[in-house]
């Protein structure tokens, strides 16, 4: 059994896990979503690396999911975090026009917002100038995905360095400590996707924040 599903007297949490009330009631939409997808609780439990008992906890509401363990589950049944929470956002556009791309200024780069706001995934066209930000290590829960438009990265991830030019990509866990860096002066630009573990109104994950490792 993992350090994820050791029992724990009632009102302790684990690292990571919010204390009972401090997520909506999730139970209910655990077990309606798993069935939606056609999955059996012993098939969702080993997909998300959860024992049968411990997802059963869970759709019970006897326990409260992590954040990570939401994310897992939520990428399991084909869905986001914001629906396993049962929040609602309204209806929006699947398209977003160049024209109403506005540019954003954040800890140095420029971006434009290149999918719909209040999804568990973040999609953004971004400027990284020369010099900014190069030092900053962050470390964060979720995925990232990146593709070089323009210009040449230094990406580091972990203790390797990767340099990738127009046409590259990366794909990685931002659990491992990572920087982005322009080589060129006259920067790089990049298509940038994320996932988010917050509520839809989360702010975006770029520039030098509280949390980042230095």
């Amino acid at each position: 059994m993992s350090s994820s599903e050791t029992e724990r007297p009632s009102g302790a949490g684990s690292p990571g896990e919010p204390p009972a009330g401090a997520l909506p009631a999730v139970a209910p939409q655990l077990r309606a979503l798993r069935r939606q997808a056609s999955l059996t609780l012993e098939a969702a439990a080993r997909a998300a690396g959860l024992s049968p008992a411990h997802l059963s906890r869970l759709e019970t509401g006897q326990r409260q999911p992590s954040l990570p363990m939401l994310l897992a589950l939520a990428r399991i049944y084909g869905t986001t975090v914001s629906e396993l929470l049962g929040e609602t956002v309204a209806e929006r556009d699947s398209v977003i026009r160049a024209a109403d791309m506005e540019p954003t200024a954040a800890g140095g780069w420029t971006y434009w917002q290149a999918g719909a706001p209040g999804r568990g995934m973040q999609a953004l066209r971004v400027h990284v100038p020369h010099g900014s930000q190069g030092d900053i290590v962050r470390v964060h829960p979720g995925e990232e995905w990146l593709h070089v438009l323009r210009g040449r990265l230094r990406l580091r991830l972990g203790d390797a360095t990767h340099r990738l030019a127009a046409g590259d990509s990366a794909h990685f866990d931002s659990l491992t400590p990572h920087r982005i860096a322009a080589e060129d002066h006259d920067g790089v630009e990049l298509l940038f996707v994320h996932t988010l573990l917050q509520s839809p109104t989360a702010a975006l994950c770029l520039g030098p924040t509280p949390g980042d490792v230095s």
